[in-house]
């Protein structure tokens, strides 16, 4: 089968297939080689690995990560292109495609049973509504992962490396810090792909801290406070938290663990570092025994 990472091979495929692209699915098919290579480097995907791959469209990457790998499992939600990926990936017998929603697919019994439980590695080319669910499904389930690679729209990958005080801190920022290290390969413009999305994209590659920067005595409740107080962002701490359905906390308690913390009941979630929202959860905790 010809290099999909050659625009006129991709066009080809896709026009032989009458392939309509689906708005649903957030479908922007990457062609351009420079940038695969550079996916596959930032990746660090060796011949030792298992590879998961999300969403593989017509199959351009996994060709990439079939040349670089021991084994790819391509999870693809649009059944319209399995056939599709059945002719793409033809030549290449250590890849394996599920028409499945990605998060509906138990990925810890699937690194159990192709790579004995060791830690995956994962690349995605991810649509923009699904980026952090899917992101925060793999860790806050804590599959086997050693790294996550994903081409994201620019600002989510700013929104993941940012600290305290900025615009774009927020849930995502605190969780994807929380349990990996986040580095930014390489930008990408829209006319690397087909169709052109109208806005820039990044290669970021999460890698799995082996223990997380923070010690905290409930992470469940860590991420539900985080989560309570970016939801109403304009509000107060105090009152975001006291606000949330979700968590059991009396406003007086609250107030109390702030001024503990030295914190003014002024203060916004936004103004909080990972360490502070630790320490806010632990001594929440106590207030709740």
């Amino acid at each position: 089968m010809a290099n999909l990472g050659i625009p006129k091979n991709s066009i080809a495929v896709l026009q032989k297939y009458e392939f309509v692209f689906q708005k649903k699915f957030g479908q922007n098919f990457l062609i351009d080689p420079h940038v695969l290579e550079k996916i596959i480097r930032a990746s660090g995907v060796t011949k030792e690995d298992f590879v998961l791959e999300i969403g593989p469209g017509i199959g351009t990457m996994t060709q990439y990560l079939a040349e670089a790998a021991r084994e790819v499992c391509a999870v693809e939600i649009d059944r319209n292109l399995i056939p599709i990926l059945e002719e793409t990936l033809a030549d290449y017998d250590n890849v394996t495609v599920i028409n499945e929603d990605i998060l509906k697919v138990d990925v810890a019994k699937l690194a159990e049973e192709k790579n004995g439980g060791r830690p995956i590695k994962v690349v995605a080319n991810l649509p923009y509504y699904i980026t952090t669910p899917i992101i925060m499904g793999l860790f806050e389930s804590h599959v086997p992962l050693e790294s996550i690679t994903v081409m994201v729209q620019k600002e989510v990958a700013d929104r993941m490396q940012t600290g305290p005080g900025s615009k774009d801190y927020g849930a995502l920022s605190l969780a994807v810090q929380y349990y990996a290290e986040p580095y930014v390969a390489a930008h990408v413009p829209p006319n690397c792909f087909i169709p052109r999305p109208k806005v820039g994209s990044s290669v970021i590659r999460l890698t799995r801290h082996k223990k997380p920067p923070v010690e905290v005595k409930d992470e469940a409740l860590l991420f539900r406070l985080i989560r309570a107080a970016f939801n109403q962002r304009r509000k107060t701490l105090q009152n975001s938290l006291a606000n949330a359905g979700a968590l059991p906390f009396a406003k007086e308690e609250i107030a109390r663990a702030l001024e503990a913390m030295e914190l003014p009941p002024s203060v916004r979630g936004e103004a909080l570092s990972l360490e502070q929202f630790a320490k806010l959860s632990d001594l929440l905790a106590g207030e709740q025994k």
